[in-house]
């Protein structure tokens, strides 16, 4: 049984390594933190998130300091544009974002809408490692004072409308097919395709979980169904999120899955170009992790911006984006960050960015994809049960490759001359060392993912 606390939250099987002794325990923890002030509550669609929620309102509840606004079944994007909206002191999202849906978990947020940065994600943990017998005692009418907002995700919607020409995609004649995934993002992302006024289809649109006919994480092998149907419904593209709706995944008009790079890179394509003519406001700057493609780096230098590396996260994307003033930004997991609606990840906003994209350059998807370098990237791990043994394979990968161009925020980034290349991390989640390469080929990035013993 697994228990899984990083920067990203926490995530465990429900009732079995997540238990609501430990959710009260992060409520209390994150209630102490906040040092009370109001807390939003969203939730994807999975099965326990009711009885996770009511764990958590009775921690969060247990000195009766914090006022709670449950929101709903809601994105997280959402929930964090509405965070940093309404200038409430906290929200935590139930989700564990595309783990199976025995699973689920939680995601702490910041008054700005943004997740805990290290210091202060370090800092909960302590706070729940000293949640007391006598804390947990007191949990027992948390429920009281909850408030529920169940039409606050309009806010995200105003904010994303703003960020497109509605009329222009309105009038495109463009057909889409979704796949919510049975997740937060069914209703919402409906209500976002009739405000665009594009023709479009919902698949796994039921926002119940366990009824979604895929795995959930949108990688292309698993979306071949969407594929299917984009070519049965003769439409202009497909889109697929994730349980919680911050990733997005594009299918085009033949039905192939593009690869969840290329949906940061299309998105950074389009604003990049805005921001050259003068429609779109911000920094000549686009924020990722340092394991996203160098496809990046190719639309970025189109335009002559610059790229700016963060260690792995999405808080650290989004932090640098605060600071450097980006004009967007993201992950190679299909996470799209537009700083005019929020700091998050956002499939709606990206969503409504591609059909932009679409509308303006009247060009297919496949021709938009077509236009970008191809690249492969080999992912692999290696079990590392102890920190000594990280550091000194870390140690001996720097030794090999002293004399390429390294990026030591995040392990080890090695830069070959020929734009390709290695990067090998510990895993904020699992006892392993990710190991991820990239080149022209696969049989090349595979030949520079093997270690030195």
């Amino acid at each position: 049984m697994t228990l899984k606390i990083s920067i990203s939250g926490v995530r465990g099987i429900y009732g079995e390594s997540l238990t609501d002794e430990i959710v009260k325990k992060f409520g209390v923890a994150y209630a102490r933190l906040v040092n009370g002030g109001t807390v939003l509550v969203g939730s994807d669609t999975r099965r326990s998130g009711p009885q996770v929620k009511e764990a958590l309102f009775r921690g969060l509840r247990f000195d009766g300091r914090v006022k709670i606004i449950d929101v709903g079944c809601l994105p997280t994007p959402t929930v964090q544009v509405i965070a940093r909206s309404l200038n409430v002191d906290g929200a935590v999202i139930v989700t564990a974002s595309h783990n199976p849906q025995q699973w689920n978990g939680l995601k702490f947020v910041r008054p700005d809408g943004i997740f805990l940065p290290e210091d202060e994600a370090q800092k909960l943990l302590e706070l729940y490692e000293q949640v007391s017998a006598e804390d947990l005692a007191r949990t027992a009418e948390g429920r009281l004072a909850v408030q529920t907002e169940l039409n606050a995700g309009d806010i995200h919607l105003e904010k994303i409308q703003k960020i497109g020409d509605i009329d222009l995609i309105r009038n495109s004649g463009l057909k889409v097919i979704v796949d919510t995934c049975c997740g937060a993002g069914a209703v919402i992302t409906k209500k976002l395709l009739d405000l665009l006024g594009v023709r479009y289809l919902q698949v796994n649109g039921e926002p119940d979980l366990e009824k979604c006919d895929r795995p959930l994480e949108p990688t292309a092998e698993h979306i071949a169904k969407l594929g299917e149907k984009v070519r049965e419904f003769g439409a202009d593209i497909g889109f697929a999120q994730d349980p919680d709706a911050d990733r997005l995944s594009i299918v085009d008009e033949t039905g192939r899955a593009i690869g969840e790079d290329y949906t940061l890179c299309l998105a950074a394509d389009y604003l990049l170009g805005r921001l050259r003519s003068g429609q779109m406001r911000g920094q000549n700057k686009i924020c990722t992790n340092l394991s996203t493609t160098r496809i990046i780096d190719a639309v970025a230098a189109k335009y002559g911006a610059e790229v700016v590396r963060t260690k792995i996260g999405e808080v650290n994307v989004s932090l640098a984006m605060k600071k450097t003033g980006a004009v967007a930004g993201g992950e190679g997991n299909g996470g799209i960050m537009a700083p005019a609606v929020g700091y998050g990840r956002d499939s709606l906003a990206g969503i409504t960015l591609i059909l932009q994209y679409l509308a303006e350059s009247q060009q297919k998807v496949s021709e938009l994809a077509a236009a970008l370098p191809k690249y492969i990237m080999y992912k692999t791990k290696i079990d590392c049960a102890s920190a000594r043994e990280t550091a000194e394979l870390l140690e001996k990968t720097k030794s090999k490759y002293a004399a390429e161009k390294l990026d030591l925020q995040d392990g080890v980034k090695v830069i070959f001359a020929s734009g390709n290349w290695l990067h090998v991390r510990a895993s904020n989640t699992e006892p392993v060392i990710r190991i991820i390469a990239e080149a022209e080929t696969l049989e090349k990035a595979q030949e520079l993912a093997q270690l030195p013993n």
